[in-house]
């Protein structure tokens, strides 16, 4: 039978990864002033959809984005660098925005295909960590996170960084969602399975915050 004890030692290192990533996701409120509002803005605006893009656990979050932006009325698809530079880059076309997420900005794949389409979209939406990276400079808006050294373990893997790109996206969605003056009773009628349908009702009801 295992001791009902646990080493101090595993606890701290639990504690400090959420700490960190706590830490980080407050720090994507840097990314918060005019081009968050021009970008919100262009995204209701627009009569095309947003291709959301990345590499790697961007790449996971990528696809986290598009699919609460669609449900929140903003339509929205996933497409990898490295299918969209295998012919999927057709599926673009002028009315459409890009948007890219990549704390470093220098992967080669995810550039090569920013690069292209942004001749293909309508404007490319940069979300990076690295606001003098080659994919910032491709940009015609970049939102900047200002991380901490240690939001991510080792200052390799990406996790407090892309819980801050999260973080920043979910804003997104929410003041499209509003200024769309999408309701929630629009939004259960594109979600109507699981707990959003089953519990819809009541969402429906709650009034919008000011």
């Amino acid at each position: 039978m295992q001791s009902s004890e646990v080493p101090l030692d595993i606890l701290t290192i639990g504690r400090r990864v959420i700490q960190a990533n706590g830490v980080a996701v407050m720090a994507a409120e840097t990314a918060l002033g005019d081009v968050f509002v021009q970008v919100c803005r262009l995204l209701v605006a627009g009569s095309g959809k947003a291709l959301v893009t990345g590499s790697g656990t961007s790449g996971a979050i990528a696809i986290r984005a598009a699919h609460l932006l669609s449900v929140s009325g903003t339509p929205a698809f996933y497409l990898s660098p490295a299918d969209g530079l295998h012919g999927g880059l057709g599926v673009l076309r002028p009315e459409d925005s890009v948007i890219a997420i990549s704390k470093g900005g220098s992967s080669s794949e995810l550039n090569e295909f920013c690069r292209r389409a942004r001749k293909l979209a309508n404007c490319l939406i940069v979300i990076t960590a690295t606001p003098s990276s080659e994919l910032a400079e491709l940009a015609d808006y970049v939102l900047p996170l200002t991380l901490p050294a240690d939001a991510d373990l080792g200052a390799i893997i990406a996790t407090g960084s892309s819980l801050a790109a999260a973080a920043l996206l979910d804003a997104i969605t929410d003041v499209t969602r509003v200024l769309r003056g999408y309701s929630w009773d629009q939004v259960i009628y594109t979600h109507p399975a699981g707990a959003v349908g089953r519990d819809g009702i009541i969402l429906a009801t709650k009034p919008e915050e000011e």
